[in-house]
């Protein structure tokens, strides 16, 4: 009877830093499109994070991409033609490669190279309670960083998108012009409002799930002193970013299938 108290206890627990990190990841994405946020003594630093989240991982970004569009691209195509069904290549390549994989490889890319790592270099510092004080870290400590992460998604799946829909017609017609009005027909098919639509948002809540939840998550550390418990909020918060991933990309699939 023991252990009835203690899971109630631990839920209530952590029901009370679930509604800390919700409180956390609303007061940033209202900092996010407040316009004092973004004043001049602020847009340095904001700028410095742009840079540290995006350039350095561009390249490598690119090449990854790259070689699994080529790779999948090869592999579709092969199987197609082997089945008969060439003319649906193309449409599949598209829908599975552009739609769905190449958002959530950008999206884990820059939660491993950026978001989690940045994440774990502020768990080592203070963290303010919840006060005045906890505002000013999330305004001028939080919100660089976790705008770096959204920006760096956003631009990561334009450029693998982009990349995917090149490479797929380059590897399906070559260099000849004459394929280009049957594929941009066939891209136009594909990418239909609805389609679009959520397309734009599952892109912008894998930005949020990547580059805001983790730093929201550090919040609920205070009181917390030892390195185990630091490193357990760490944990919660990889958790909770990719519980959320897999429920949005879950949600886009019904959406864009049922």
């Amino acid at each position: 009877m023991n252990g009835v108290p203690q899971i109630f206890s631990a839920a209530r627990a952590q029901c009370a830093r679930g509604w800390q990190v919700l409180q956390a990841l609303l007061v940033l994405l209202v900092l996010a499109v407040t316009p004092s946020s973004h004043a001049p003594p602020r847009r340095e630093a904001m700028a410095e994070q742009l840079l540290r989240a995006t350039w350095p991982h561009c390249l490598w970004f690119t090449l990854l991409a790259t070689l699994l569009g080529v790779v999948l691209i090869r592999i579709v195509v092969v199987t197609a033609q082997s089945y008969g069904l060439s003319q649906y290549a193309l449409e599949m390549v598209v829908r599975v490669l552009v739609l769905e994989l190449l958002p959530l490889m950008a999206a884990l890319f820059v939660a491993l190279r950026w978001s989690l790592p940045t994440a774990a270099e502020l768990a080592r510092q203070p963290v303010p309670r919840a006060d005045d004080a906890g505002a000013d870290w999330l305004a001028n400590v939080a919100l660089p960083r976790a705008l770096a992460g959204v920006f760096s998604v956003w631009l990561l799946v334009a450029i693998s998108c982009v990349l995917g829909l090149v490479l797929a017609y380059l590897l399906v017609y070559g260099l000849t012009p004459w394929g280009w009005a049957a594929y941009t027909h066939m891209v136009g098919r594909v990418f239909s409002p609805v389609v679009t639509l959520i397309f734009v948002l599952k892109t912008l809540a894998f930005s949020v799930a990547v580059g805001v939840v983790p730093l929201a998550s550090l919040v609920p550390q205070v009181g917390l002193s030892g390195a185990s418990d630091r490193r357990g909020m760490e944990v919660q918060g990889l958790v909770r970013m990719t519980g959320m991933l897999l429920a949005v990309e879950l949600i886009s699939l019904v959406g864009n299938y049922y």
